[in-house]
């Protein structure tokens, strides 16, 4: 196993005791071993080949039709999250989440837009959520027919076929925080189903600790004649959406630019990347999406909710919102033969790690304070989190783009560094269940002390 690029990882097996301020700890656990080794590419491919046999999924069409269309293959995905519940005892809340969507830009009549739902229930009463996401709807070259053939294997049957999967193999654990495995639909039409699935959580109090949006994850070879498939991008915004003008000036003053809660949870997915998957890589790609483009995880951003974008590093366009066909001898089309099942099958897998070790960790801190504290010394100080056997504190310097330094405290709520000017360096915090597990890193809001 290589080693970790990020030594100071905080994740154990139950087996170890409580953890003290002596204890620092170990860097692996072994169920979350086991859940980064689950992914299996047949199970991939039998959905993604099952999704582009539906003709199209193209939002506005056929919904009747058991064979053909955006209706059929919704009733199909959540035929496979009951089948995946039953095998579980019923450990999964399977539904659909709906809304009707009025003629707008690529809706050319009032239609139902419809996401397909299965929830892991976690086992306190918390109120913490983690999703993830992507999208089973299909498009042609033109987005308003609704007959011709859109198989969307890559975009984005590779995503919805890492969420199903994702949901088969957390189906066999239980987690402290509840876990949302969501399908949707509408993407193609301006974003649809995200944003539904987002106004959903927030009206019903979900306190959404990230989504992981998976849109575009078949890897294969790219239009540029890469082909790598050891390497997956996240894309994250920050500051995050809603950030004001004040806000803004503040950052200017004491930094915090690329620390908003979206960027913190892209360095999580790599750091756990670092730790669990010794030959596939995680590219941090510091936008919230691909230049010029969007993703459902902006429709989460946009209600308030941390949210990144998983997608191949390699794109090709022939293959993205096209109608199959041959033109100059040149393929267009989004079939199931272009797409790489263990490719996707590692991402399911990444993705199936973080939800776990986020779900097994406790809440993050949620008042994180920095100040200069006598002459160079530094003090970092925070809210007691329920839950938490203990907390570490993260640095880094300011051009450094992931955490490179942290300090295990134990049950502590403030810790100064005595020889550390807070000039020089960027301050986070983590709690850590008594099992080792880490939360996302809180940075400290701008300005607070």
């Amino acid at each position: 196993m290589r080693p970790s690029r990020h030594p100071i990882v905080t994740l154990i097996a139950l087996t170890f005791p409580v953890l003290s301020v002596a204890q620092t700890p170990a860097t692996h656990d072994a169920r979350i071993a086991q859940i980064a080794a689950a992914g299996v590419p047949k199970n991939i491919e039998r959905t993604i080949r099952t999704l582009v046999a539906f003709h199209t999924r193209n939002t506005i069409s056929d919904t009747l039709s058991p064979t053909t269309g955006i209706g059929a293959a919704r009733r199909w995905i959540k035929g496979q999250f009951d089948s995946i519940s039953a095998a579980c005892g019923g450990c999964l809340e399977v539904s659909y989440v709906a809304d009707i969507v009025q003629p707008r830009a690529r809706v050319p009549r009032p239609m139902q837009v419809v996401d397909v739902v299965a929830v892991l229930k976690g086992q306190n009463d918390s109120g913490r959520y983690i999703v993830m996401t992507g999208h089973y709807d299909s498009r042609p070259s033109d987005d308003q027919d609704d007959t011709v053939s859109a198989p969307g294997a890559d975009d984005d049957g590779s995503g919805t076929a890492a969420v199903i999967e994702a949901a088969r193999i957390l189906s066999h654990y239980k987690f402290n925080a509840t876990i949302v495995f969501a399908a949707l639909a509408g993407e193609e039409q301006g974003l649809l189903g995200g944003r539904i699935l987002a106004q959903a959580a927030k009206a019903r109090g979900w306190n959404v600790e990230g989504d992981l949006n998976n849109d575009i994850v078949g890897g294969g070879r790219g239009q540029n004649g890469v082909d790598d498939p050891t390497v997956v991008r996240i894309f994250s915004e920050s500051p995050a959406s809603g950030t004001t003008v004040q806000d803004i000036a503040r950052m200017r003053a004491v930094g915090g630019e690329e620390d908003g809660p979206s960027r913190q949870l892209a360095r999580y997915i790599d750091k756990i990347d670092g730790e669990y998957f010794p030959k596939f890589r995680v590219m941090l790609v510091y936008r919230a999406d691909r230049y010029g483009r969007g993703g459902d995880h902006s429709a989460f951003n946009a209600e308030g909710f941390a949210g990144v974008r998983f997608t191949e590093p390699n794109e090709n366009y022939n293959r993205q919102h096209q109608t199959p066909r041959v033109e100059n001898g040149v393929f267009y089309g989004d079939v199931a033969d272009s797409v790489d099942f263990a490719y996707t099958a590692r991402v399911a897998s990444l993705n199936a790690t973080s939800l776990a070790s986020l779900a097994w960790a406790p809440a993050p801190p949620d008042s994180a304070a920095v100040a200069r504290n006598e002459g160079v010394s530094t003090r970092v100080r925070w809210a007691r989190v329920p839950g938490a056997a203990g907390y570490r504190v993260y640095w880094r310097a300011t051009t450094a783009p992931t955490w490179t330094d942290s300090r295990w405290v134990g049950d502590s709520t403030e810790t100064i560094f005595s020889k550390m000017t807070i000039d020089n360096s960027y301050f986070g915090v983590a709690a850590v269940s008594k099992t080792g597990q880490e939360s996302v890193v809180v940075f400290p809001a701008p300005g607070r002390n």
